[in-house]
């Protein structure tokens, strides 16, 4: 999971709830179909042996394959790193656990103040917005004002969460965050989770002819 200066690339985030069944295909699907810079996995009320092989796919198509605040499961999983929502304590020791082979990222920074505590850590990108709630078809306000800031400010990479269409990705990459990250967008689009990569894809490379 890198970061590039001219294009944002695509940070995918894995439904809360799936069937193992119905998702890996889907999640294939998606990963083929484009640059997926990261795909995050959430842990909570998934089993290990469930999330292992979706670990594998995400590897396997040159993704990073990132963890929901469970630093242990990240790393009996082989995972490429650890997203911490959680405490300034809880991301202080994902960074000491991780850092530097393993990827950590801060989310949960609703301001710039918490932002700029989670980027005196040594992580390697924070996120703005909430993984899972996407519920408007744009990002949401906040998380686009921060992320503006962001990445006018520091060097970190910044990820933005965008919406729930895929209109919302050229607003997000004109903030000038390194990685866009979609939900709903995705796993919803009536045409599939591929055609929706396919079309992030473009859109971003389009910003980022654009910004040259």
């Amino acid at each position: 999971m890198t970061d590039t200066a001219e294009t944002a690339r695509l940070y995918l985030v894995a439904p809360p709830r799936f069937e193992i069944a119905d998702f890996a295909p889907r999640l294939e699907d998606a990963l083929g179909a484009g640059d997926v810079a990261a795909v995050l996995l959430a842990a909570e009320g998934t089993r290990e042996d469930v999330l292992a092989p979706l670990v594998q796919t995400i590897q396997r198509a040159g993704a990073a394959a990132l963890v929901a605040d469970d630093t242990r499961l990240a790393g009996h999983l082989k995972a490429d790193g650890v997203h911490v929502s959680g405490r300034l304590d809880e991301l202080r020791l994902a960074v000491e656990s991780f850092r530097p082979k393993r990827i950590v990222g801060a989310g949960g920074l609703s301001s710039r103040h918490a932002a700029m505590q989670a980027g005196d850590l040594d992580i390697d990108y924070v996120f703005f917005g909430r993984p899972h709630l996407d519920t408007h078809d744009a990002a949401h306000p906040k998380a686009v004002e921060l992320a503006e800031w962001w990445s006018d400010m520091m060097q970190i990479p910044a990820v933005l969460m965008a919406g729930r269409s895929l209109e919302s990705v050229a607003e997000a990459a004109a903030t000038g965050a390194d990685f866009v990250a979609l939900h709903a967008a995705v796993w919803a689009h009536p045409q599939g989770p591929g055609e929706a990569v396919r079309q992030a894809a473009a859109t971003l490379a389009q910003e980022g002819r654009r910004a040259a």
